[in-house]
């Protein structure tokens, strides 16, 4: 993937991305990160997502819901 001719960080992710990774709507990412439910940066007025910081959040999400059920 590029951005601007140069070899994007495949680590950040946009909005839409996040979407497809999660399965969820592009509106429903949104919706989350702004009530701040989703790790995020807003840079130049665009969500960014670091996809590991992501993927501790996602396995935090997990275990809560883990050790409710229990």
């Amino acid at each position: 993937m590029t951005l601007n001719g140069n070899r994007h960080d495949r680590n950040i992710m946009t909005l839409s991305e996040v979407a497809r990774y999660l399965g969820l709507h592009v509106m429903t990412v949104y919706k989350l990160t702004r009530e701040g439910r989703v790790p995020a940066a807003k840079i130049g007025g665009q969500w960014r997502f670091k996809r590991d910081i992501l993927d501790g959040w996602l396995e935090e999400q997990m275990l809560k819901r883990s050790v409710a059920k229990s």
